[in-house]
């Protein structure tokens, strides 16, 4: 659960809004757990850029993490050049204008399909640096309910089925594999089940297999010892060095979007309009049924006080949720959403104009540091 204790209005009373504040000591917290982890399994963990990106912040979590992974060249980049350790890469496909520059930055390449890799392998081979090459596999297993982050759904466009697969490409020194989202560690051991049942033949020829994501390695309820039995086994029973690159688990209850009340109007129901918006900050909300929860708020009807929460954009359906409070809410009324350190920093737009949230770091000092502000700036510079 996100820590409140440190998320005091006094603490944040200097902070703008809106505003991410993430919690410097949560996300050393985090980090901890991971390297425990590491060191009692052997494995090797990457922080997903794609989940979680705040460069202030790399210097302390390189100290635990063996890298990061990236999507594509901007990612590697900004990993390369602010993290400072392995860059792990992998994109369903690769623009031949971008591929020479990745080679330079890149430590491991993954690639999406055995054509793929035979297309571009010269290129690797003739470059200067040493690359390890993977190949993504589908185990077209998931338990995950919605298409939207399935990456195993039907007609998926990742990876190499089984029946596809007949042989390890000469050259390729190890198996991606990402199938999951949000889950424990049941999940991981019944997805290396099926990558034994399916890949199992092939295990013996690679050096490394990387199990992904998805993994709420950081969660309260989470079962650590049953994720490091299933790595120690795998390695164990496969000789192969075993990678992971959770990005929810890096941030996980680690931060919190600031947000201020600027108006409150009546349609048969109060409506207070945010600073925030739904389908620039919190998209979550209108492509599932993801409810963000409200420091200090309530589910409809639980306090006296209830306020549908919409944002200031011009788009009709731009609505956070319905919430209940103990006090009534007014104009310069400060809510916090909590964690939303992950995925909303990197997902941010400017729709309608709207300025994106400040970035701040609550310290472990209990201070609160700007790191970064919106400005015009931003938004033009994103048009013609």
């Amino acid at each position: 659960m996100q820590r409140t204790d440190r998320f005091d209005e006094g603490a944040l009373a200097e902070a703008p809004s809106p505003c991410y504040v993430i919690d410097e000591l949560a996300i050393e917290e985090n980090c901890q757990i991971l390297d425990r982890v590491q060191k009692l399994t052997g494995c090797k963990i990457l922080m997903a850029l794609k989940g979680f990106t705040v460069p202030d912040l790399f210097p302390m979590i390189s100290r635990y993490l063996h890298g990061t992974c990236a999507s594509g060249l901007y990612e590697a980049r900004l990993g390369k050049a602010k993290f400072g350790k392995e860059v792990h890469v992998f994109a369903p496909a690769y623009d031949d204008r971008e591929f020479g520059e990745l080679l330079q930055i890149s430590d491991h390449i993954v690639f999406n399909s055995v054509a793929q890799w035979e297309r571009l392998r010269p290129i690797v081979e003739e470059n200067s640096r040493k690359i390890s090459c993977g190949i993504r596999i589908n185990p077209e297993y998931s338990t995950i309910s919605t298409d939207l982050w399935n990456p195993c759904a039907r007609y998926s466009r990742f990876g190499v089925k089984a029946e596809d697969f007949r042989s390890v490409p000469d050259g390729i020194e190890g198996l991606h594999v990402h199938a999951l989202c949000q889950q424990n560690s049941d999940s991981l051991k019944r997805l290396v089940a099926v990558i034994e049942e399916k890949f199992g033949r092939h295990l013996s020829q690679v050096k490394w297999v990387n199990f992904g994501g998805g993994q709420l390695v950081t969660a309260p309820d989470y079962d650590v010892d049953r994720l490091c039995r299933v790595i120690a086994d795998f390695r164990g029973e496969h000789g192969v060095d075993v990678y992971m690159e959770p990005g929810e688990a890096v941030a996980l209850n680690a931060g919190i979007l600031m947000s201020t009340v600027l108006d409150i109007v009546h349609n048969e129901i109060d409506i207070a309009i945010l600073d925030v918006s739904a389908w620039a900050h919190m998209q979550d909300i209108l492509t599932s049924s993801w409810r963000p929860s409200v420091l200090g708020g309530g589910r409809p009807d639980q306090f006296e006080n209830n306020y549908r929460l919409a944002s200031r954009s011009c788009l009709s359906g731009d609505i956070i949720g319905d919430y209940s409070f103990e006090q009534p809410l007014h104009r310069g009324s400060r809510l916090m959403f909590p964690d939303l350190a992950s995925y909303s920093v990197v997902s941010n737009n400017m729709f309608n104009g709207i300025p994106l949230p400040a970035i701040a770091i609550l310290t472990k000092s209990n201070e609160v540091r700007i790191v970064r502000q919106s400005k015009y700036e931003d938004f033009e510079s994103r048009l013609s």
